[in-house]
């Protein structure tokens, strides 16, 4: 006999037994929802409670379709456990059973959306008590993060429903909501002022995505409004929410004053400057048109701006800006007033350039007409000189003499400033500046450069000339704002003296340079000698000084004893050589070994003699 047959006579010996008594009662208890998010696993549980035990029931769970009609899915007694083929199911569940605590776990793997049902568990005794429950499967999918679009366009005051923007959401489930708010407050009004078309679209995954478009009435507040969407959607026990990014819409609406300032530049106007005038409304419309009137004459702005390039004195004045709005034909203006400071180019009085004699008194103005206060400086070289309008040179000399600077500023205003030059040359006889040098050694056959720097006024006359009256050619003659500078180049022959000889209306002057021709000696090589080092030069020294000094002293020796003619007439001055009164003086040198007999006639003596 097979365990199934077996089985069988038991189940129904079971069922015999209790026949015999009373009808079993089952009791089924299930929560009632599971909420999982799509793609996890769900548990669905039942509990149950018979008097047969596990043995002797039945369990069966079944879902219920769309259209309501009840669909097995899974059947299991003692013999037996069986999954239902070709339901949405087949490959994703399992049943697990406790006999212990009489729990049933129906476990589903990959929820899905279309897995949103209402599962039953139904337990049947052998003794036909029949018991069931029920639990709703409820999937959640969080949505993508929501996005806004506004519209570009601006948008006036004076239409109708306009379009402000699109919020979107897509894949969710179930279905998220979009709320809209203006400045963190919910949209709402009538639908006159404002409108929310809402669509839904179910995608392939049974997921939802939705789309909101909100238009409305704008008015003159909404320029600075803030617009964005607050999603909110269901997850597993609970609610949650996120917003988009916010966004402005551009309003148009009318002015109501107009405002006309000088952008630049800063602070007062000179002359040559550029104007850049700004005329602007407190309204945002493209309907309005700017012009700016003066003296009669009209221009049209273009960015609200208009721009006076390189102005005078003239351009100063009143200006009206004028905003016209095409919509309404209502005309704003203001105007403001524009004054150009000036400064007129500087007068010297005496006009330049002037003469005075050595020794006179010359007294000059400077003026330069202004809108402002200015400050009058005097300069000559560079270097200040003179404070105020009046110049006042005494004691005229040649060293006053040249170009005298007058510069008027405005203080007030930076840049503004004028000059003008005064040229003065004192009349005089020419001074020649000191030469650095008067005498003067070349080579012989050179050439030699003579510069010569005169004073004088009127510009005096340089002439170069030698000792015998001979012109010399001048090679250079530059005339400078402090005198005259000639050079002449004069080639070295012999000794000679030049001349430079200066000469105007007033008299002359002269200087004269000596030149002395040196004599180029002929170079003769140096001997070889032998480099010993600084040691045997000063040994050789000390010798030469050491028989100087033997020398002298024999010398003398000989004159005390009167071997020396003068000393005595009874000398005899044809003795021979090799007497014994010779006197002899040996030298060494580092370099020889053998010694060198001198007599006093300096003759050679052998070593024997010594």
């Amino acid at each position: 006999m097979n365990a199934r047959v077996a089985a069988s006579l038991l189940a129904g010996l079971v069922v015999l037994l209790h026949g015999l008594t009373a009808w079993a009662l089952v009791e089924v208890n299930m929560e009632d929802r599971v909420e999982v998010y799509r793609g996890d696993t769900a548990q669905i549980v039942s509990m149950f409670s018979s008097d047969d035990g596990i043995g002797g029931v039945s369990i069966q769970w079944f879902f219920v379709s769309r259209l309501g009609e009840k669909q097995k899915i899974y059947y299991e007694d003692a013999t037996m456990k069986v999954v239902d083929r070709g339901t949405p199911f087949t490959d994703r569940i399992i049943v697990n059973v406790t006999a212990a605590t009489g729990e049933v776990v129906l476990t589903i793997t990959d929820v899905q959306v279309r897995d949103q049902l209402e599962f039953i568990c139904l337990i049947k005794s052998l003794t036909d008590g029949v018991g069931e429950g029920r639990t709703k499967l409820l999937v959640f999918e969080k949505p993508d993060s929501p996005t806004i679009e506004g519209f570009q366009t601006g948008i006036s005051i004076y239409d109708d429903l306009s379009k402000i923007g699109i919020c979107e959401v897509k894949n969710g489930f179930p279905k998220p909501n979009i709320t809209w708010y203006r400045n963190n407050a919910p949209l709402r009004g009538a639908d006159d002022v404002m409108k929310v078309v809402p669509s839904i679209t179910t995608e392939s995954s049974g997921l939802f995505s939705v789309r909101s478009e909100l238009s409305m009435k704008v008015t003159k507040e909404d320029k600075d409004a803030h617009f964005y969407c607050e999603v909110t959607y269901l997850v597993p026990g609970g609610t949650r929410m996120t917003e988009t990014n916010t966004i402005n819409i551009t309003v148009y609406y009318p002015s109501t004053a107009v405002q006309m300032w000088v952008e630049s530049p800063k602070g007062k106007i000179k002359e040559g400057d550029s104007i850049e005038l700004r005329c602007q409304g407190d309204g945002n419309t493209p309907s309005s048109i700017f012009t700016i009137r003066h003296r009669g004459e009209e221009y049209t702005l273009e960015s609200n701006t208009y721009v006076l390039a390189n102005v005078t004195r003239l351009n100063s004045g009143d200006y009206k800006c004028v905003s016209l709005d095409t919509d309404t034909y209502n005309e704003l203006s203001e105007t403001t007033s524009i004054f150009v400071d000036y400064l007129d180019p500087a007068v010297v009085e005496p006009a330049g350039p002037v003469e005075i004699d050595q020794g006179e008194e010359l007294a000059a103005t400077c003026n330069a007409l202004s809108s402002l206060q200015t400050h009058t400086a005097w300069f000559k070289d560079g270097q200040h000189v003179s404070m105020g309008n009046h110049l006042i040179m005494k004691d005229a000399t040649f060293d006053k003499a040249g170009t005298y600077q007058c510069v008027v500023t405005v203080p007030e205003v930076d840049g503004l400033e004028t000059m003008a030059t005064l040229g003065v040359n004192v009349n005089g006889p020419p001074e020649i500046v000191p030469p650095e040098r008067t005498d003067i050694e070349e080579s012989l056959d050179s050439t030699v450069d003579l510069t010569c720097h005169v004073r004088g006024f009127p510009a005096p006359t340089i002439v170069w000339t030698t000792l015998d009256g001979k012109v010399l050619e001048t090679t250079s003659e530059v005339e400078l704002e402090d005198g005259i500078t000639s050079v002449a180049s004069v080639a070295v022959t012999s000794d000679l003296t030049a001349f430079c000889n200066a000469s105007n209306q007033y008299g002359a002057d002269a200087v004269a340079f000596k030149i002395k021709a040196i004599q180029t000696a002929t170079a003769i090589p140096p001997k070889r000698i032998r480099k010993e080092g600084s040691g045997v030069i000063i040994a050789v020294v000390i010798i030469c000084i050491l028989l100087l000094a033997i020398l002298g002293s024999g010398l003398y020796f000989l004159y005390k004893k009167g071997k020396i003619c003068g000393r005595s007439g009874k000398q005899d001055l044809t003795k021979d050589k090799s007497g014994k009164d010779n006197i002899v003086v040996e030298m060494k040198s580092d370099n020889t070994e053998d010694a060198i007999l001198l007599g006093v006639n300096g003759d050679k003596q052998p070593p024997n003699n010594q």
